[in-house]
């Protein structure tokens, strides 16, 4: 009886997306040069993109502010009851205002209307009804068109509000192509959190030189290892030249490798003979998620950082990543030396 029960709720849940899906389907067929207009306006706009709505379309408006502003177009939410209360004197001149609407006729809206045609603030309406109040004063109207809503009394906002989300995204996303957004440019707007780890670069979480083992390559591996350690314990040697390039890496592997093969002299012997030569590296400005993605596919756990010269600026070690980087994206590697990779 329950996987019967199970069959009409995973049914019904089907159904409910698939509406939704279409609508948005159905949407990108019937976009024209409307949306033309209406991006054009949002990157022409000088101020910020003003986003307006009530009830759910006004959850929505705020979702569709906080991605505008996070991809390059600068952008608030704008209460439009509280408008009516003080909050008008956060529009400018040079704003756009985007209001949401699947009516067309939404009492606080229709009132908020008047004061920005005052103000000759431009307006993009996101509404199924051009002909409403807020489709006849809008500059640009971004149609939604007529749908009926997912829920069996076909009241609740459902699919009228996925696709004024849908729309808004869009609306955002072809701006920012518009405005040469770029990776850095996200980065900057997203310093926290998984995002903001993801889009870091080496340097914020590479060791400093301070803080790396160095040597020559004439110094006896007994003698780099004989010397004290860096503050932070690090199982890599960067071996450089006079000029500081970086020549090779010598590991704690590479160490242990010696007395696994019994080549006890070596450890008096140049660190230049016995060092991986060609390491692999990473160029300083390079993404942490790159860096990440070469130590997985190499299966080593440092990671040389040079600048453009080939001279070293730092090293990444695995375990400085370990919280850094979402965790699906690094693979700790076994017991395996550069040389070896």
């Amino acid at each position: 009886m329950d996987d019967a029960h199970d069959t009409g709720i995973l049914d019904r849940g089907r159904g409910i997306l698939r509406a939704e899906g279409e609508a948005v389907l159905a949407a990108a067929d019937a976009l024209d040069g409307c949306f033309c207009r209406a991006v054009r306006l949002i990157e022409r706009c000088t101020g910020s993109l003003v986003v307006t709505g009530i009830g759910k379309a006004g959850l929505v408006a705020r979702k569709i502010s906080a991605t505008l502003a996070s991809t390059g177009t600068p952008s608030h939410f704008l209460h439009p009851a509280e408008a009516m209360h003080g909050d008008l004197g956060a529009l400018r001149a040079d704003d756009v205002v985007l209001a949401l609407s699947q009516s067309g006729e939404t009492e606080e809206i229709t009132r908020l209307i008047p004061h920005l045609v005052a103000r000759r603030v431009p307006i993009v309406a996101l509404t199924a009804r051009p002909e409403s109040t807020l489709g006849r004063a809008a500059d640009v109207v971004v149609a939604t068109g007529a749908v009926r809503e997912a829920c069996n009394l076909g009241l609740a906002p459902s699919t009228s509000t996925s696709l004024m989300l849908a729309l808004g995204d869009a609306l955002a996303l072809v701006t920012c192509d518009l405005r040469r957004f770029t990776p850095e440019d996200f980065a900057a707007r997203h310093p926290g959190g998984s995002l903001g780890r993801q889009l870091m670069l080496v340097e914020d979480a590479m060791r400093p030189l301070a803080e790396c083992r160095l040597a020559g390559g004439h110094e006896t591996v007994r003698s780099v290892f004989a010397r004290p350690l860096p503050a932070r314990r690090t199982g890599a040697v960067m071996v450089v030249d006079d000029a500081g390039r970086l020549d090779g890496i010598f590991t704690d592997s590479d160490l242990a490798r010696l007395f696994e093969h019994r080549h006890d002299s070596l450890l008096d012997a140049p660190i230049g003979e016995v060092m991986t030569r060609r390491p692999a590296t990473v160029t300083a400005g390079t993404r942490l998620g790159d860096a990440v993605s070469i130590l997985e596919a190499r299966r080593v756990s440092e990671l040389p950082v040079v600048d453009a010269a080939g001279s070293a600026v730092g090293l990444l070690d695995i375990v400085d990543l370990v919280g850094l980087v979402p965790h699906e994206q690094i693979v700790l590697p076994q017991l395996r030396t550069q040389a070896a990779a």
